[in-house]
């Protein structure tokens, strides 16, 4: 997975927090602007603007439902007209954004319109803004425009191991696979190792929140009505603690787990990445046609995986992504904006546009149309299930399940490794002479992310140049072992406090060097895991030497995850400023079965600095 669009990796938009929201701004009929650009929108003229937020899983249908929408008549509202324009937006994101205080700086537009993957973010930003005493900015009965529900992704020859489907599985049974006997030893199948569970971060995501209500509900037996005393028994703790405890790491979107899924399909040790994945059925969909991110760049053609998926719905039931319409009640939205916002939510209900909500692996909101292909067995889902649904959780409950998955989640041992090169006193801004460095910047972030991690996390602090140590030939610096979080949060501030800009960039030595570090202690009841900032390219060493020394890390970087006895240390790398080597770093974490995050726009290094975390 990675955050920048260009390659199949690496096609995906910053979400979650990281998200800056795109608007676009280029109008044409095709999936281009008229200039050529890439932008599906332009200029508005005299029409209203609609800004609509949405979850990144459906930004090109609903720029392909605005697009029509700008075009028709329905858009002359009174004596003008309206413009919708849609950007791609977290969830999660976009709910602490506005309860916050919406920065257009940093967030993008003001949404008129906002669309999260599910109605549950709506109920938990209205109880944010209750706690904070402010009024309420979502609807309690928004309309629903397309479903989708959540499932457990598993490759099918496991789920044929298990029995399923007609032997049902659900999340009493992966605490079980978990905790209990051998891994997949017990199923035959010894050389698939230990059962190996990818979650997205359910501060960030919706698939990771409505896994985590799932695996509450499973852990009480109910359906309906968890509480605040459900979620504190001890029993439900150690529930959480059991299923979390198989998780490969998190993340803040799914994508990161069907994009390594696909990468490790070609090489035929996709088995060995990850046992299940909680996922939505709609992706699951897309990854078994051939595109894990859910995203086609003009051209490209899908080729399926050689091992599919098969969508398990939790046989204690599961919930739907109910992608809500909220047209926010906020002082930035006129009653023009709401006109125009109800006359593109009533229009994207009619059949017609139900039926391209199908047509893009979502099931339609509106009943009129039946549910078809691609919702089909041959695309691994069942169009009859789920058969059983959960009851979302009153608001406060939620925020208490939120404040319990802190404990309950997998511990880390997470190593920072810091570039101080001489590149990262430049100013971050260009054009602006009295902006701060890089590194101040960079510093900044990296010190808020410190409160991410659990007190039991144990995190330790390296940075790089060339010449750093007390000998010349030396080119990083431990200032801090790992070690927990409780006795290094104070010290590890104030030593990335205290650093500054010095000599080259040996990036290739001392990534090599911190993950071999790192494995000789490994620990696998933890995530082992380096993260890895930069802003340049390796330029410690002839250039003529610089492939191979690239090609000796990679090959030991992938050694790390591959065959029983494998020590999986993932690389999260993060790009910074315009001059760092994106597409080597996004490797170098591939390599790993990790992240790449981009922060060629140094602003944004807090998010992305939050966001690589959340994988932890």
């Amino acid at each position: 997975m990675t955050t920048r669009r260009g390659s199949r990796s690496g096609r995906l938009l910053l979400i979650a927090v990281i998200a800056i929201g795109l608007i676009a701004a280029g109008c044409s009929t095709g999936s281009g602007g008229s200039d050529g650009s890439d932008d599906p929108f332009g200029d508005p003229g005299d029409c209203t603007v609609i800004d609509v937020a949405v979850s990144s899983e459906k930004i090109d249908l609903m720029t392909d439902l605005a697009q029509d929408f700008n075009r028709s008549d329905e858009a002359e509202i009174g004596d003008g007209c309206a413009f919708v324009r849609p950007y791609s937006k977290a969830s999660g994101g976009a709910t602490t954004a506005l309860a916050e205080g919406w920065d257009e700086a940093q967030e993008g537009a003001k949404p008129v319109i906002w669309s999260p993957a599910a109605s549950s973010w709506g109920q938990i930003l209205n109880q944010r803004l209750a706690d904070d005493g402010q009024p309420a900015m979502a609807s309690s009965k928004p309309v629903s425009f397309m479903l989708t529900p959540l499932v457990i992704g598993m490759p099918k020859p496991m789920a044929d191991a298990l029995g399923y489907p007609e032997t049902p599985i659900g999340w009493g049974d992966i605490a079980k696979l978990a905790t209990e006997g051998q891994g997949w030893a017990e199923y035959g199948h010894p050389e698939w190792g230990a059962f190996k569970l990818g979650k997205t971060n359910p501060n960030f995501s919706t698939s990771g929140l409505s896994a985590l209500i799932g695996q509450n509900y499973a852990a009480v037996g109910k359906e309906r009505d968890l509480s605040k005393e459900d979620l504190n028994a001890q029993k439900t703790k150690d529930f959480g603690a059991q299923v979390e405890s198989s998780v490969v790491h998190y993340g803040d979107i799914t994508m990161t787990f069907l994009n390594n899924w696909f990468r490790t399909d070609r090489s035929g040790t996709s088995l060995l990445y990850a046992s299940a994945v909680a996922v939505e059925e709609k992706s699951l969909i897309d990854y078994n046609k051939g595109n894990p991110d859910g995203v086609l760049e003009p051209g490209e053609t899908p080729r399926k995986p050689k091992v599919p998926l098969v969508a398990v719905y939790p046989k204690e039931g599961t919930l739907y992504s109910d992608n809500p319409l909220y047209v926010l009640d906020a002082d930035w939205v006129s009653a023009e904006e709401k006109a125009g916002a109800e006359a593109f939510i009533e229009v994207v209900q009619r059949p017609s546009n139900q039926k391209k909500v199908l047509e893009y692996g979502f099931r339609p909101g509106n009943p009129e149309v039946a549910v078809g292909a691609p919702i089909t067995k041959a695309n691994g889902v069942d169009p009859a299930q789920p058969s059983k649904l959960l009851q979302v959780p009153e608001p406060d409950v939620m925020i208490t399940m939120l404040d319990n998955w802190k404990a309950q989640r997998k511990g880390a041992r997470v190593l920072l490794v810091l570039d101080v090169s001489g590149s990262m006193e430049e100013g971050a801004d260009p054009d602006d002479p009295n902006s701060e460095t890089k590194l101040e910047l960079a510093k900044r972030a990296a010190i808020d992310a410190l409160d991410e991690f659990k007190s039991d996390d144990q995190v330790g602090l390296r940075v790089f140049s060339t010449n750093l140590g007390p000998n010349e030939d030396e080119n990083y610096l431990d200032l801090l072992e790992v070690q927990p979080m409780s006795t290094n949060r104070e010290r590890l501030a104030s030593e990335i406090r205290d650093q500054l800009p010095q000599h080259a960039t040996p990036l290739y030595e001392v990534t090599q060097e911190s993950f071999t570090d790192m494995s000789d202690d490994y620990d696998p009841s933890l995530i082992n895991a380096v993260v890895l900032l930069t802003d340049g390219v390796n330029d410690d060493g002839e250039p003529e030497d610089d492939r191979a020394q690239l090609d000796e890390l990679l090959t030991t970087l992938r050694r790390g995850t591959d065959g029983e006895n494998a020590k999986p240390i993932r690389v999260f790398t993060i790009a910074y400023g315009k001059q760092a080597d994106f597409d080597t770093l996004e490797r170098i974490a591939e390599s790993t079965n990790a992240a790449a995050y981009d922060a060629s726009n140094p602003a944004t290094i807090s998010k992305v600095f939050t966001a690589v975390v959340s994988n932890f």
